[in-house]
């Protein structure tokens, strides 16, 4: 039975271009024929001659013009740029589909990635010749000319999914994030970019487009190295309960499973401390705990007391002063006896009796429990973050100190560096402790409704320097209060070395429905991204060709000739091939399952 099938390489020379110029020569031939022949030519056999020649010619010609161009795409090498003011006209066009903009490509099918094993299989170098060294290349920029690139965009409703950025130093993470960031900024929603690195172009551009949409007093900065033109910005001023704060820095505490006594004790100390503050109507901030820490909480004790006598204990003054006496005029211990025979029975408080006990706890067993505590809020209030994370309110009025709730509730643009390279301790603690404070905002508009409200952008650089158990949490589920986050890492290692555990690195990489991978050089990284495409059936085309004599049959020739077509299983995207990706070029999995080849441009602080 003869099984009959339509394919033929990609890649095989331009026969159609011969076959062109022949009809085209027979169209020319027969003009020629019918002028100077001896014998004259009837001219309508002339006519119909040349126009069969003609639209052979036409027809072959347009063959081979698209078999030109598919491989003339293959040389695409440069660079592309885009302005303030043309990615504003691309934001808009794509807002009023309901989709994001990313770049010129086109979507990767079966088709495609055939076209690239069939590249592969009869050899780059055979197909499109050497690259000669004035280009310089870096990276397989052949891949991006296998179909004609357009515009290409992603349903924003994706981002709600959160995504993965993914990609080797210096091959543009950095300049995809400066396209999304400012595609959010220009819809209107609110924007916080956490920059371990503090690149300044991606601050700069943030900054420019607000300028440019003529919105400058939405862009707020902060950077430890430039506190003279930083906001003042308090990690501490949002929560739904007392025990978050404690929690928050406490998560800065090292321990190997965050449960070890120290850790423990740690996070008691400061819930009483937070307690005393919260009662005495005080809003805790990082210099309060660490005041108090310090120096110890005679003084934060015996104020809360007396604020408990006045609110719940009737004629304290009087009934208190046979402990003063008895006590020599000792206050502080007079109270607490007061509270602990008499005020007690009357109006208990979980608070004070939490505060008593850590102030009545043995001085020296109480140093050594906190030492890993005291250098953590040493680094986030030595000078000068001491005023830019614990900023005073009247101090803070002039210098337009905000938190993460104003910002989210004003759609405003906060980019917050953290200065890792010079520090990265003290700017990793940074990092956790404004996500810790962003998860709390994410729980507030969950739990009150987010009716009318604006979605969140969270854009995490170099993740791997901040990502904590908060974070995971506000990615798991922070979908529902409108949060979509992107962040950025080199490798899915990176997370696990972060966190010390493997299950929470996978926890991270399970909340992103999005990945958009440029160059990845890491082979664990590769593997992981490439097993989640789905596997392809790829074709290939053999010949084979004989001849001989026939020793039984004097001088009998034989000669045979066969095609046949196999099929054999392949990558959709093979996964060593993400580590040729060019500069800029990446391969976007959207949620669903789709794939995108992708090339992004530069964005250019001038608008």
């Amino acid at each position: 039975m003869k099984i009959s099938y339509e394919w033929e390489s990609p890649w095989r020379p331009n026969y159609e271009a011969a076959m062109t110029g022949m009809w085209a020569g027979a169209s020319l031939l027969t003009l020629v024929a019918a002028k100077y022949m001896p014998v004259p030519i009837p001219a309508k056999f002339s006519v119909i001659a040349m126009a069969v020649c003609t639209t052979m010619a036409l027809y072959r010609g347009n063959a081979a013009y698209k078999r030109y161009t598919d491989i003339t795409r293959l040389d695409n090498y440069g660079k592309e740029f885009i302005s303030i003011k043309e990615l504003i006209e691309k934001t808009r066009m794509a807002s009023r589909n309901n989709a994001i903009w990313l770049g010129k490509g086109f979507d990767w099918t079966d088709m495609e990635a055939q076209k690239m094993h069939a590249m592969l299989s009869q050899g780059v170098a055979q197909t499109i010749g050497k690259i000669t060294n004035e280009h310089h290349l870096d990276g397989a920029y052949w891949i991006h000319g296998l179909e004609a690139e357009t515009d290409r965009f992603m349903d924003i409703g994706n981002l709600v999914g959160h995504t993965l950025l993914v990609g080797t130093t210096r091959v543009g993470k950095t300049r995809m994030m400066d396209l999304l960031i400012g595609q959010a900024i220009i819809r209107g929603e609110a924007v916080i970019i956490i920059d371990p690195k503090g690149d300044h172009g991606l601050a700069e551009n943030a900054k420019k487009i607000c300028e440019a949409l003529g919105e400058p007093e939405r862009f707020f900065y902060f950077h430890p190295a430039h506190p003279e033109k930083s906001t003042p910005l308090d990690p501490m001023r949002n929560w739904n309960r007392r025990t978050e704060l404690a929690s928050r820095v406490g998560a800065l505490i090292p321990s190997e499973t965050g449960m070890d006594p120290f850790a423990a004790f740690g996070w008691k100390v400061l819930n009483d401390i937070v307690n005393g503050l919260v009662s005495m109507g005080v809003s805790p901030n990082l210099v309060h705990m660490k005041r108090y820490i310090e120096c110890g909480a005679d003084n934060l004790l015996l104020n809360t007391l007396r604020h408990h006598f006045i609110d719940h204990v009737t004629e304290w003054e009087s009934r208190s002063g046979g402990f003063i006496k008895k006590h020599r005029d000792n206050v502080l211990s007079a109270y607490i006896d007061f509270y602990k025979q008499i005020a007690i029975h009357e109006a208990q408080s979980s608070d004070l009796d939490g505060l008593i006990s850590t102030f009545e706890h043995n001085r020296e067993h109480f140093q050594k429990m906190v030492a890993s505590l005291i250098p953590i809020l040493s680094m986030l209030t030595s000078a000068p973050l001491g005023e830019m994370l614990s900023p005073d309110l009247k101090l803070a009025d002039d210098k337009r100190a905000t938190d993460m709730a104003k910002i989210i509730n004003n759609d405003q643009v906060l980019y917050l560096g953290l200065d890792s390279l010079s520090d990265g301790t003290v700017g990793s603690a940074i990092g956790s402790i404004m996500l810790a404070d962003l998860t709390a905002v994410a729980g507030d508009r969950y739990n009150y409704g987010i009716k009318s409200i604006k979605p969140v952008n969270l854009f995490i650089d170099e993740a791997a320097e901040v990502i904590n158990q908060p974070a995971i949490q506000l990615m798991n589920k922070g979908g529902g209060a409108l949060f979509r986050v992107t962040i950025a890492t080199q490798t899915t290692a990176d997370f696990a070395a972060r966190l010390g555990d493997e299950n929470k690195a996978r926890q991270v990489m399970a909340n992103l429905n999005n990945q958009l991978i440029l160059r990845v050089i890491d082979t664990e990284t590769q593997k992981y991204l490439a097993d989640s495409l789905p596997k392809i059936k790829y074709k290939s085309l053999s010949l084979r060709y004989g001849h001989g004599v026939d020793a039984h049959v004097q001088d009998e020739f034989q000669s045979s000739y066969a095609e046949s077509m196999t099929e054999e299983e392949a990558e959709l995207f093979p996964a060593a091939m993400l580590g040729n990706l060019p500069p800029l070029h990446y391969i976007a999995k959207l949620s669903g399952g789709r794939l995108i080849k992708g090339k992004l441009p530069i964005l250019g602080v001038q608008n």
